[in-house]
C-alpha cells in the first residue's frame, strides 16, 4: 500500500469510528474497537434481524473481502437502500486497494505496512 492509500486509510478510520459498523464476527469486532470504533455489530443472528434492528440513517458494512463477504456486503447493501438507511462506503473502498481480506487482520496488517 503506498503512502497516500495508507494515510487515507487511517483518515478514514478516524472519521468513521462514530457510525454504526457492521462486521461478520467478534474478532472484526475486536480488531476495529482497537482502533476506538464503539458502535458495532456482529452478525449473531438471522440477517435479517440484524437489518430490521438498525437504528441509524448511515451505515458502515465491514464485512470481509472475499467471497462470502462480499455477499454478505451485498445483502446488507441492498436492505439497507430499501429500506432508506445510507450505506458509508469509503473505508471499504479503500480497503479494497490493500492486501487485507479479513478485516480481523486489520490490526496486523497496519503494524506491518507503518
Amino acid at each position: 500500500m503506498n503512502q497516500l492509500l495508507q494515510e487515507q486509510l487511517y483518515e478514514t478510520m478516524d472519521n468513521s469510528r462514530d457510525f454504526l459498523t457492521i462486521v461478520e464476527g467478534k474478532n472484526d469486532k475486536r480488531a476495529l474497537e482497537r482502533f476506538g470504533f464503539s458502535n458495532i455489530r456482529t452478525l449473531n443472528k438471522a440477517l435479517f434481524k440484524v437489518v430490521e434492528e438498525i437504528d441509524a440513517e448511515e451505515v458502515i458494512i465491514l464485512t470481509d473481502l472475499d467471497a462470502y463477504g462480499k455477499k454478505l456486503y451485498h445483502y446488507f447493501f441492498t436492505e439497507c437502500n430499501k429500506r432508506g438507511i445510507k450505506v458509508n462506503n469509503r473505508l471499504r473502498q479503500i480497503l479494497h486497494f490493500s492486501e487485507l481480506r479479513q478485516i480481523e487482520g486489520l490490526p496486523k496488517y497496519l503494524e506491518r505496512i507503518a
